[in-house]
């Protein structure tokens, strides 16, 4: 069982999201990875952010954790990174040495620019409670956007 922490980081309304490749697709995510022994969820959430993002943060507040099938939890944080810091694409390093990086990019996103799918994990991490965010979901209207020809 490994536990696994969350780092999400807001700008100007904007989310820090990773562009990696995971469930046989590209995805944006959020930059986090696992609990290792020893580590609380808010200590391996910054090391997480700090690895692969390059930004030192500071933990504001928890907004979710998640109980996934398998046992395994997921912690999510709210974390602060100080305006001065950019962003950079770091590593992962729980890929072999001479393996190939899974993170293409780390950037900047505002909630229109990701796709159903990728924002579906943002609600589920617990962006809501994140100020500005209820408002922007509040109007949307009362439109179904859920795929044509498919249920659960």
């Amino acid at each position: 069982m490994r536990h696994r922490s969350l780092a999400l980081v807001v700008r100007n309304r904007k989310i820090l999201m990773i562009h990696t490749y995971r469930f046989q697709r590209y995805i944006y995510e959020l930059p986090g990875g696992g609990i290792e022994g020893g580590e609380t969820p808010e200590e391996a959430a910054v090391r997480e952010l700090w690895e692969e993002c390059g930004l030192v943060g500071t933990v504001v507040r928890p907004l979710n954790v998640l109980h996934r099938s398998n046992g395994n939890r997921e912690y999510v944080f709210f974390v602060d990174v100080s305006a001065d810091q950019e962003p950079m694409v770091g590593y992962d390093p729980e890929i072999e040495a001479g393996g190939e990086q899974a993170i293409k990019a780390v950037c900047w996103k505002e909630l229109s620019e990701l796709s159903e799918k990728d924002r579906a994990f943002l609600w589920s991490y617990g962006l809501m409670d994140v100020e500005g965010f209820r408002e922007v979901v509040l109007g949307w209207g009362d439109e179904v956007s859920y795929p044509k020809g498919e249920s659960i």
